[in-house]
């Protein structure tokens, strides 16, 4: 696991979140998500609570709220399936907005919803104050199947050559004069993807060699030891101790 490479979504800081090791953010990052998918839809105040707690931890790490709403885009295609809920769910119906809606539905639409949002406002969370390098070292210190571990190393470090390669085909064909318009230039992008295809992996067989001539037993060599002192951990634990709190209430009142 080299240095050096760091992605679109981590934002360099020193603030607490971004000082706490790796693994202990990504238990409390796991175990906030467990207890908001554990909370009961109907206490609609209790993910109010959970919202608050993550744009404190957010205004800790010191993240613009524009860079984490910018960034809460992606769950757009999964928000309009649950949109659609209200309209096909069976059961009791009510009116909203001139429209006849299913309710089972719509408790169904927000579940999704307001869990699915928590969700990825957590890991865009996680993503801004931990390199790609330290969360990798944070699986590996949580002892992680290292082969899982390994894949989702190359796949993030070779993700970008993909990515260049991907750029540097797209240049050759306009430069030549091709511009995808229709069906009919399907065909052109078919091939592309092909040779894509066959140049990623002769390079997967050409690193794969490479690693083998140096030594490469399939296991990564761990460069540096991350160890949590009790008060990091007591840090990464407040978020989730106190989702738990909000949970037992949303369960008893």
């Amino acid at each position: 696991m080299g240095s050096g490479h760091t992605h679109r979504l981590y934002r360099p800081g020193r603030s607490l979140v971004h000082a706490l090791p790796p693994h202990c953010k990504l238990v409390a990052a796991f175990c906030f998500v467990l207890v908001v998918v554990c909370t009961p839809r109907e206490a609609v105040w209790a993910f109010a609570g959970y919202a608050v707690l993550l744009a404190a931890v957010a205004a800790v790490a010191r993240i613009p709220p524009g860079f984490l709403l910018s960034r809460l885009l992606i769950e757009i295609p999964f928000a309009a399936f649950a949109l659609l809920m209200p309209f096909v769910v069976p059961g009791e119906r009510t009116i909203v907005l001139g429209l006849s809606l299913s309710v089972p539905g719509l408790w169904g639409a927000w579940n999704i919803l307001v869990k699915g949002t928590l969700g990825v406002a957590t890991s865009v969370i996680l993503a801004s104050t931990t390199e790609l390098r330290a969360l990798l070292l944070g699986l590996q210190r949580l002892k992680l199947p290292p082969l899982l571990v390994q894949i989702a190393s190359f796949m993030i470090r070779y993700g970008d050559v993909i990515a260049d390669e991907m750029r540097r085909m797209s240049i050759a064909r306009r430069s030549r004069g091709f511009e995808a318009r229709g069906v009919r230039h399907w065909g052109v992008l078919g091939k592309s993807a092909g040779a894509l295809f066959i140049r990623s992996y002769e390079r997967g067989e050409r690193v794969h060699l490479a690693m083998v001539s140096r030594g490469y037993t399939g296991v990564m060599p761990v460069i540096d030891e991350v160890r949590a002192s009790r008060t990091q951990w007591a840090y990464a634990a407040a978020l989730p101790l106190a989702a738990l709190t909000v949970c037992l209430m949303g369960w008893t009142l």
